[in-house]
């Protein structure tokens, strides 16, 4: 008996620390996500103990949020690119915004160092990301930064950014990293090692 009493504290202890953590996700998606898996585990724990207000109000918590989930998946995000000449005035103040979080996936970044393709993403009038790099004599491009803002970090601006300049007619992107997590979100977006580097074919 006190076992099982100590197994149903724990999926509590479980249900709402994840619905804590959820709050410090910066992607809405993952919020939702992990939001709702929180308020579902926690429901079940308010059954066993039976209160039953505690159980209505997580249960429909869950609801809201498999709804808007499902509004997300639905409406996909229209994103659109703008390719610039060497902006530096754009990219102090995108720097300027986002200085921090963009030191913290590049560390050696340099707002200053020489780069000529620079694409801004962006999604309405919201900043979705950047990418500043340099060209080679085959049309690639060795990118020293490619940044997606917070929000929007759940893939779909990267990909998208992807396929335009795939049709644009850029054949490959090179990239080098230091920071753990940025080389997974790299293969996850299809980059490969080569020759120490990350490379991603797009034509």
């Amino acid at each position: 008996m006190d076992n099982t009493k100590i197994i149903i504290e724990a999926i509590g202890y479980v249900g709402s620390a994840l619905v804590l953590v959820s709050m410090l996700m910066t992607s809405v998606v993952k919020l939702r996500f992990i939001n709702t898996i929180g308020s579902l585990i926690f429901t079940g724990y308010a059954l066993c103990i039976t209160s039953y207000p505690a159980a209505a109000m997580n249960f429909c918590l869950a609801l809201i949020n498999i709804y808007n989930l499902a509004k997300l998946f639905k409406n996909k995000k229209k994103y659109y690119v703008l390719k610039l000449d060497n902006d530096k005035y754009l990219i102090n103040y995108f720097w300027k915004l986002y200085e921090k979080d963009i030191q913290k996936y590049f560390p050696e970044a340099d707002k200053n160092a020489p780069c000529d393709a620079i694409y801004l993403v962006c999604y309405g009038s919201d900043n979705a990301g950047i990418l500043l790099g340099i060209k080679n004599e085959d049309g690639s491009i060795d990118v020293k930064i490619d940044y997606t803002t917070p929000v929007y970090r759940d893939c779909s601006a990267g990909k998208y950014l992807y396929a335009y300049l795939a049709s644009h007619h850029i054949p490959a992107l090179f990239a080098s990293t230091k920071s753990e997590i940025h080389r997974k979100y790299l293969l996850k977006m299809g980059f490969a090692e080569e020759n120490g580097r990350l490379k991603k074919m797009l034509a």
